[in-house]
C-alpha cells in the first residue's frame, strides 16, 4: 500500500483526490495546511490520521512514500523540491510552477532523485478523450487540419478566491484552464504546440491585472491550429472539444470537465455515428497509473515533462495576450 501525504487542505482534494488514492489500493495518513486549526479540522472531517504543521514535517515522515500538492500555484516549486528531497513520489497540480526555469528544474531533480514526478491533468483521462485519441492514430478522420475547444465555465463561488485576486499566486484563467487546453490538444493529437496568439480580458469577475477571459489560437508541429475559448464567467455555456481533419471529424461534446460524462461523434461520407466509451473517474485512472509509475510499471497519466508542456503555451498565450503579437513555444527540455 502506498501511503500518502496531502501538501495543501485543498477543495479538489477533498472532492477528488482523496476518494481516488483510496480507490487505487492507497492510503491518506498526513495532511499540512498553512493553517494548524484547518488543518486539523480538515483531517478529522477527511478521515486522515495526521496534521503536519509545515512541508518539511510533513515530506520527513519515514511513512510516506508519495505527495499530492494542492497549493496556490507560487507554491509548487518550492515544495515539490522538498519533497523530492526526501526521497518522495510527487504529483503536483498545474501548473507545475510559474515559469520555465522552476518547472524545469523540478523534472530534473526528480529525475536526479529517481522519484516520479506526476502533473495532475486529469482531462487526459476521460474515456471521451481518449477514445478521440485513438480514432485520430486509427486514421479515422484523415489528417486532422484543425480543432476547437470550448472550455469557457462558470468558477463557483467557493474556488473563487485566489484566482481572481492573487496575481502573485498564479491567478486567472490562463494557468488554470488554458493549460488544460494545451495539454489535452497534446494528448488528443499526439502533437506539440509551436505557437500562440491570444487576446484576453477581465469581464468582471477577477481583480484589475487578472484575465477572466481568453480567446486564441495554437499552432502545432504538423501544421494544425486549434482555437480556445476559457473563461470564468459563462454560466450557461457548454464544454466541448472538436477535431477536424481530412476525411472526417470528431465532436465531443460536454468533455471538459472533471466527471466521466460526455459524447463522443465521428462524422464523415458515411454518416454521423457515437463512439462507444467506457466512462471511470478520471481522478482514479489518474491515481492507478500512478502507483503503477511507482512500482516500475510506465509511466503516470501525465509527466512532468506534460506539465513543463503545458505551462510553456500557458506562459506564451500569457505573453502574447499582453504584447498583441504571436508567441513561439519553447519548453527548455
Amino acid at each position: 500500500m502506498i501511503r500518502w501525504g496531502l501538501i495543501g487542505a485543498s477543495t479538489i482534494a477533498r472532492e477528488w483526490v482523496i476518494g481516488a488514492i483510496r480507490a487505487a489500493g492507497g492510503e491518506v495518513v498526513s495532511v499540512m495546511s498553512s493553517s494548524a486549526e484547518r488543518g486539523a479540522a480538515y483531517a478529522q472531517e477527511n478521515g486522515i490520521a495526521r496534521a503536519a504543521a509545515n512541508v518539511d514535517e510533513l515530506v520527513g515522515d519515514p511513512d510516506l512514500q508519495a505527495v499530492y500538492i494542492s497549493t496556490t500555484n507560487e507554491q509548487h516549486h518550492d515544495q515539490a523540491l522538498a519533497a523530492i528531497r526526501a526521497g518522495k513520489h510527487v504529483l503536483c497540480e498545474k501548473p507545475l510552477a510559474l515559469n520555465l526555469n522552476d518547472a524545469c528544474e523540478m523534472v530534473l531533480k526528480a529525475c536526479e532523485a529517481g522519484v516520479v514526478l506526476g502533473t495532475n491533468h486529469h482531462l487526459r483521462n476521460a474515456a471521451t478523450h481518449r477514445t478521440m485519441r485513438e480514432a485520430i492514430a486509427a486514421g479515422r478522420i484523415g489528417r486532422p487540419i484543425a480543432a476547437r475547444v470550448f472550455h469557457a465555465v462558470y468558477l463557483p463561488p467557493h474556488l473563487q478566491g485566489w484566482r481572481l485576486d492573487r496575481p502573485a499566486a498564479g491567478g486567472g484563467v490562463i494557468l488554470d484552464i488554458t493549460v488544460h487546453d494545451a495539454d489535452t490538444l497534446r494528448f488528443v493529437l499526439d502533437d506539440d504546440p509551436i505557437e500562440a496568439v491570444a487576446i484576453s480580458h477581465s469581464a468582471g469577475l477577477s481583480k484589475e491585472g487578472l484575465e477572466d477571459g481568453v480567446m486564441g489560437v495554437l499552432r502545432f508541429r504538423s501544421g494544425v491550429i486549434a482555437q480556445f475559448h476559457d473563461a470564468f464567467t459563462t454560466k450557461f455555456a457548454e464544454t466541448g472539444l472538436e477535431v477536424h481533419g481530412t476525411d472526417g471529424s470528431l465532436i465531443g461534446r460536454n468533455v471538459m470537465t472533471q466527471r466521466p460524462v460526455g459524447t463522443v461523434t465521428l462524422r464523415n461520407e458515411e454518416g454521423e455515428f457515437e463512439l462507444p466509451l467506457d466512462h471511470r473517474n478520471l481522478y482514479e485512472t489518474a491515481l492507478q497509473a500512478f502507483h503503477a509509475a511507482i512500482e516500475g510499471k510506465g509511466s503516470p497519466s501525465a509527466t512532468g515533462e506534460d506539465g513543463v508542456w503545458s505551462l510553456a503555451a500557458g506562459l506564451a498565450v500569457s505573453k502574447s495576450a499582453a504584447n498583441g503579437m504571436a508567441v513561439q513555444i519553447e519548453t527548455g527540455l
